[in-house]
């Protein structure tokens, strides 16, 4: 099966490295002009050069530069990029920080506020704006990327699985309200990227062992399924959110 992007606007958050950047690669490659966002101008424009070196065909890329929790900046993200390219089909929500690693009942408000803003409240008023001035005159596709945390409990990263999880439920209520737009969510595994970097060098070797697959996953894995979800050939899917954790949730105790 081909998967193609052709003729199609996409916004991706997040996109100056790992998973980010994987998406934006790999949906360009396939045809799609592509928005990258993150916070850091340098960044954006090192990883758009890389881009435009490794893609052949139609795709294109171009950037902007802002923090995805600040207020307006799903509003000025959007319009830059229908005025870039003529238009928006495609919305990835994909950054995410978490300044807090402990008990959840030890967390400061500084850094929960922090971790909520980013995490959830981004999604949720980047969606909007892709709503308000795209979407709501031509259906397009809103892509979540949360975790697999937000599926399960676990020690130290209890406030960032909460916003996960509440976007895994944002994935659904959007899909149930905004239709015939498609709302579709992926919760990875651990992923080697530099977001991931404490656990993946304090933990992967032993976690990597536990899987059916004997390995972590790559940002690439995530941006094959990110990049199927996000065209036509998935059209009759949204509001669910799908697992891609090399099997840990089938992974043997033994």
């Amino acid at each position: 099966m081909q998967i193609s992007l052709d003729g199609k606007v996409a916004l991706v958050t997040g996109a100056s490295r790992g998973i980010g950047k994987a998406m934006a690669t790999t949906m360009a490659a396939s045809g799609a002009k592509v928005m990258l966002n993150s916070r850091k101008q340098d960044a954006l424009e090192a990883t758009a050069e890389e881009i435009r070196a490794a893609i052949t065909g139609d795709g294109e890329v171009d950037v902007f530069a802002a923090n995805a929790g600040d207020d307006d900046a799903g509003e000025r993200a959007v319009l830059a990029t229908i005025e870039r390219f003529g238009g928006l089909d495609i919305l990835v929500n994909n950054a995410a920080t978490n300044p807090y690693f402990g008990a959840t009942m030890e967390v400061d408000k500084p850094r929960y506020d922090k971790t909520f803003q980013v995490n959830l409240d981004a999604p949720i008023f980047w969606s909007q704006a892709a709503w308000k001035h795209a979407f709501a005159e031509k259906p397009g596709v809103i892509l979540n990327v949360a975790s697999v945390g937000g599926l399960r409990a676990e020690f130290g990263l209890g406030v960032y699985n909460l916003t996960k999880a509440a976007l895994i439920h944002t994935t659904r209520q959007l899909a149930s309200e905004i239709g015939p737009t498609r709302v579709v969510g992926i919760a990875p595994g651990l992923v080697k990227t530099d977001f991931a970097a404490h656990l993946v060098d304090n933990f992967g070797e032993t976690l990597a062992a536990r899987l059916p697959t004997q390995r972590l996953g790559d940002p690439q894995d995530i941006a094959n399924l990110a990049t199927f979800l996000v065209s036509d050939a998935a059209s009759w899917i949204t509001g669910e959110t799908y697992v891609i954790d090399g099997g840990a949730g089938v992974a043997s105790s033994n």
